[in-house]
C-alpha cells in the first residue's frame, strides 16, 4: 500500500513537463497537416467537444491548410512530443502510462471539418501488453513515433486523423484521466471502399465511468480495457 501510494504521489508531482502533443505526419514539419495547439496540457471532460481535436482549454487549434496523401493500406507515422519544440528524447513522462490510439472520420473536407460529431471509426490501439508495458511505454522507446496503418478496405478521400493518448497516473477518480489528441488532415487515395466502418461520435464515445476512464493504475491489475468501440478491421 505505501509503495503503491508513493507511486501515485510522485505521479501527481509531475507538472506540465508530463503533458504531450501529436505534432507531425510522416516526418512532416511541426503542423503542417497537423492541428496543433499552443499549450501541451489535457483534456479532461470527455463530454467537451474539445475531446475531437482539442481545444479549450489548450488554446485555439492553429489551421493548416496541408492535406497529406496517404496511400490505404499503409502505414502512418505520428510522431508526438512533449512541445512543440522538443526532441525525440522528450516526449512525455513515463510515469504518465496508458494507451495509445488512433480514429479516423470521413469528412467532405479536411481542412474545414472541426472534428466533433458522428462519423469517428477506431484503427489503432495499443493499451496494456502482457509484458506489462503500456502503450505509452512503447511510444516513449520507439522516440515519440506511433505507427498505425490505414485500413486499405475504407472510401478513398479526405479524412481526419486523430491520435490519442490516454494517461491514466490520476485516473482512480473521476476526471482524472488526462486525454490528449490532435488531428491530422489526410487525404486516403487507392482505398478500395469494400467496407464501410461502424462509427461513433466524438464527444458520446466516452463516458467519465468507463472501465479504461476510470482505473487505479496502481491497483496491480493485470488487464486493461480501452473506451471508445473496437478496432475497426478489413
Amino acid at each position: 500500500m505505501k509503495f503503491s501510494t508513493s507511486l501515485a504521489l510522485a505521479a501527481a508531482a509531475s507538472t506540465a513537463s508530463a503533458h504531450t502533443i501529436f505534432v507531425s505526419l510522416n516526418s512532416g514539419a511541426v503542423g503542417d497537416g497537423v492541428r496543433v495547439v499552443s499549450y501541451d496540457g489535457p483534456i479532461t471532460d470527455v463530454s467537451s467537444s474539445s475531446i475531437a481535436c482539442n481545444g479549450a482549454p489548450n488554446g485555439a487549434v492553429q489551421s493548416t491548410n496541408t492535406v497529406i496523401n496517404v496511400q490505404a493500406g499503409s502505414t502512418a507515422k505520428l510522431t508526438w512530443r512533449h512541445t512543440l519544440t522538443s526532441g525525440s528524447n522528450d516526449v512525455i513522462d513515463a510515469s504518465h502510462k496508458g494507451p495509445v490510439m488512433a480514429y479516423m472520420k470521413k469528412v467532405t473536407d479536411a481542412k474545414t471539418d472541426a472534428g466533433p460529431g458522428s462519423g469517428w471509426f477506431k484503427i489503432a490501439e495499443e493499451g496494456l501488453g502482457s509484458d506489462g508495458k503500456w502503450g505509452v511505454d512503447k511510444l516513449i522507446a520507439n522516440g515519440g513515433v506511433q505507427t498505425v496503418t490505414i485500413p486499405q478496405c475504407i472510401a478513398p478521400g479526405q479524412y481526419l486523423l486523430r491520435g490519442e493518448l490516454i494517461a491514466l497516473h490520476g485516473a482512480s477518480s473521476s476526471g482524472g484521466a488526462q486525454f490528449y489528441m490532435e488531428c491530422a488532415q489526410i487525404n486516403v487515395t487507392g482505398g478500395s471502399a469494400s467496407k464501410t466502418p461502424a462509427s461513433v461520435s466524438l464527444p458520446g464515445a466516452y463516458k467519465a465511468s468507463d472501465a479504461g476512464i476510470l482505473y487505479n493504475l496502481y491497483s496491480g491489475q493485470k488487464t486493461y480495457t480501452a473506451p471508445g468501440p473496437a478496432v475497426f478491421t478489413c
